[in-house]
């Protein structure tokens, strides 16, 4: 990787449906230099893909929060089963095991409160390892660059 290729990435990371002739413009290369550089950008797993961010309205979500969660026990078993939970959980965008007081920390996306009150029950309240939730309730993002 060299300049010319983290400026295709900072490029594509923001533009993703930008044309290679357009991309080679800003970058400073011929089209088909910027295709090639592209496509073994891809191939080498540098882009792992491309998609459509759809916004919250679109996916129905008026209730999105990030969700602390510390387990009882602190074995691979328990876990492995805790992250399958959270897997199998449409509500579930992110599952992060981090470090500090508690074990996970989970963003989470729901229709509104009362469909969040349902996974709070079923999801979370049903994992018999659980000690900790704490539900930070997100009211406004300033930055997003997940895509």
């Amino acid at each position: 990787m060299d300049a010319i290729d983290d400026k295709i990435l900072h490029i594509l990371t923001r533009e993703g449906r930008i044309t290679h002739q357009a991309l080679a413009q800003r970058v400073g290369v011929s089209a088909s230099t910027c295709q090639r550089r592209v496509e073994a950008l891809e191939r080498r797993g540098v882009i792992a893909g491309y998609r459509a961010v759809l916004g919250p309205e679109a996916r129905q979500i008026g209730f999105a929060a990030f969700v602390l969660v510390g387990l009882g026990r602190h074995t691979a078993r328990v876990q492995l089963a805790f992250e399958a939970r959270c897997t199998a959980a449409p509500q579930v965008v992110e599952c992060h095991n981090i470090t500090g007081t508690v074990e996970y920390l989970l963003r989470v996306e729901c229709r509104d409160l009362a469909s969040y009150k349902q996974f709070h029950q079923e999801v979370l309240g049903g994992f018999a390892e659980l000690t900790t939730i704490v539900t930070h309730v997100i009211v406004g993002t300033a930055k997003d660059q997940r895509a």
